[in-house]
């Protein structure tokens, strides 16, 4: 097993270099951050010429590349260019909103994971019944919303139990339901009230994401669930007399969770990197509102540090899912 994960983390370096020089690409095309400095009022060649050597943009894309490489692999991921903003550094800006949306995305994660699984099998045991044909209908209705309608709608229906709770109790300090992100200050009083708050603060977001991420998880679990129990050696072991549930738990479900493995690791590492619809929706203050406000803004060291962010994740996540894999079918790690 040491040696197997040894070798996929040698094939994880190639693969960050590469996604490093694309990132670094599309971020130096993605437009001039000083456009609107250099319009706001007549500038000087010499000021112009300073500018451009500040941020880098004086020097070709490859030189460039290497340069930020170099500082990158050090912790140094840069400063913002743009001026009014410019100075601030990067990493501690990427960090800050890595952990705000850390602590929205694993909870969500493993709640629709759970309810993905659990769902998924119970679907494929009992194929084609109510709760069945109820738990696909539930999914595939989540599948054909898109995200930020949903978001909307959840954000919508807070607002209004807010205003019920404020309208019966005659106290605005009632509005349970926070919709524009966890309070500036952190959560405040006594552990009940802080519960209360904590609550409050991430009930909508997280069921905005579990509806999404439950649906995707139950459809595979039950895809991979039903094609396991048509086996041959799980057939034979129903023919033996074994039990139905010793049949599910013990011989099915083991190797249906290798497909299921692959789809969360992979989709964890980039929620991680940001959910940016709900954020942006419910003000959340992390990677993906960070990443359209730096967009917005032209920042590009700020872009390319959420971006390798991401993709590191999305690397990390995925050498997590072979070593699963390892784990759950043992021949794997012997191809």
């Amino acid at each position: 097993m040491f040696r197997y994960i040894i070798r996929r983390i040698l094939i994880s370096i190639p693969m960050l270099i590469v996604a490093s020089f694309l990132c670094f690409a599309l971020t130096s095309v993605m437009g001039d951050p000083l456009g609107e400095w250099k319009l706001q009022k007549p500038r000087t060649p010499a000021e112009i010429s300073a500018a451009y050597a500040r941020t880098g943009y004086d020097k070709p894309l490859i030189p460039r590349y290497v340069n930020w490489a170099e500082h990158f692999v050090q912790g140094d991921w840069g400063e913002t260019v743009t001026p009014g903003n410019a100075g601030e550094k990067v990493k501690p800006k990427v960090i800050d909103a890595f952990w705000t949306t850390s602590k929205l995305v694993i909870g969500s994660e493993i709640i629709a994971l759970i309810l993905g699984m659990l769902i998924g099998v119970i679907g494929a045991v009992r194929q084609y019944s109510i709760f069945d044909y109820g738990a696909t209908g539930f999914a595939f209705t989540m599948f054909s919303m898109p995200l930020f309608c949903i978001a909307l709608i959840l954000k919508n229906g807070g607002i209004q139990l807010n205003n019920w709770l404020e309208s019966v109790t005659g106290d605005a300090s009632n509005r349970w339901i926070v919709t524009s992100g966890p309070p500036v200050g952190g959560f405040t009083g006594g552990i009940g009230q802080q519960i209360f708050q904590y609550t409050g603060a991430y009930i909508l977001p997280t069921i905005c994401l579990v509806s999404v991420q439950f649906a995707l998880y139950s459809r595979f679990q039950r895809a991979s669930m039903l094609d396991v129990l048509n086996q041959d050696y799980v057939r034979t072991a129903q023919a033996k007399g074994i039990s139905q549930a010793r049949v599910v738990f013990k011989h099915a479900y083991r190797n249906a969770l290798i497909p299921i493995a692959t789809v969360a690791s992979l989709n964890f590492g980039a929620l991680v990197g940001g959910a940016v619809i709900t954020e942006t929706v419910f003000g959340w203050s992390g990677m993906g509102k960070l990443l359209v406000d730096s967009i917005t803004k032209l920042e590009p060291y700020m872009v390319l540090g959420l971006m390798m962010s991401t993709a590191v994740f999305v690397v990390l996540f995925n050498l997590i899912a072979d070593v699963l894999y390892a784990f759950l079918d043992p021949r794997i790690r012997l191809d």
